[in-house]
């Protein structure tokens, strides 16, 4: 199964970029209000979880920065209620999912089909310790196909990413410190450039890239150590552990149907870069 969650992982994960990389999402966020793409962003994804403050949604997060959460939230609430910006990221996502595969393919039996299979999985596992995705378990779940596909693939998403927090707190890996590893691991060098990160400011980066070194998981030029590349794989491999039980209310029929029903539409989003 683990195998299995790393898989359906790069299945569904461009169906779900297309809310960040796709005009559409970001329109309709405009549309309602939100002045940036990071006032839309924050205000939309956190918003499941209710008008909690920044600190919470910082801890939920937890791989921006100190104070990136509090100059959003809750300021982006004040004036548009969460519900709305709900709905906005919603529409517009099925609306570039649905623009990026055509009527042909959006339309088909696979798709739905894929959407069910999808929906299955994302409405079967247990919430506990599971922020997010709890919060978008208590979301309607969409009756059009392309929507509900995009809306339960974004559950096993946050699904995912609650786990994946789990893997870094126990490793002891902060949120900047995650960005690090992950543009190694990328081939980013050096890792203070990557783009998640390189906003931040230098004593900061400076900071996060001693911690590192002092535990030996980078050497003196800022690359990943024997003991640095070890951490990093066993934090992904428990990521994909822990993001294997939605999985299992399917069987083995299922899944593979899910596979090949996912294929074509995963295919024509990556061709697309997901926008």
């Amino acid at each position: 199964m683990t195998r299995t969650a790393r898989r359906m992982f790069e299945l569904l994960e461009p169906i779900c970029l297309v809310t960040y990389f796709a005009d559409e999402c970001n329109e309709e966020l405009a549309a309602l209000g939100h002045r940036t793409y990071w006032d839309g962003y924050f205000a939309s994804r956190a918003a499941p979880l209710g008008r909690v403050p920044a600190q919470v949604v910082h801890a939920a997060f937890y791989s921006f920065a100190d104070g990136e959460v509090a100059r959003h939230i809750p300021s982006a609430w004040e004036t548009i209620p969460p519900e709305a910006s709900v709905a906005s990221r919603e529409r517009g996502s099925a609306a570039s999912v649905r623009r990026i595969l055509g009527d042909e393919l959006a339309d088909s039996p696979g798709l739905v089909r894929a959407a069910d299979l999808t929906t299955k999985a994302a409405t079967n596992a247990p919430t506990e310790g599971r922020v997010m995705y709890a919060g978008m378990r208590s979301l309607p779940v969409p009756s059009d196909p392309v929507a509900r596909l995009w809306h339960s693939a974004t559950m096993l998403r946050e699904h995912r990413a609650d786990g994946h927090v789990a893997a870094l707190v126990g490793a002891r890996i902060g949120g900047t410190e995650a960005h690090v590893l992950s543009a190694l691991e990328m081939g980013i060098h050096p890792p203070e450039s990557f783009g998640r990160i390189r906003h931040l400011p230098k004593e900061r980066l400076a900071a996060v890239m001693d911690g590192l070194r002092e535990r030996g998981l980078v050497d003196t030029d800022g690359r990943f150590t024997d003991v640095g590349r070890e951490t990093k794989q066993r934090i992904e491999a428990l990521t994909d552990e822990l993001a294997a039980p939605p999985y299992d209310a399917l069987s083995p029929a299922e899944l593979d149907e899910l596979v090949a029903e996912l294929e074509p539409i995963t295919t024509t989003l990556v061709a697309a870069g997901s926008q």
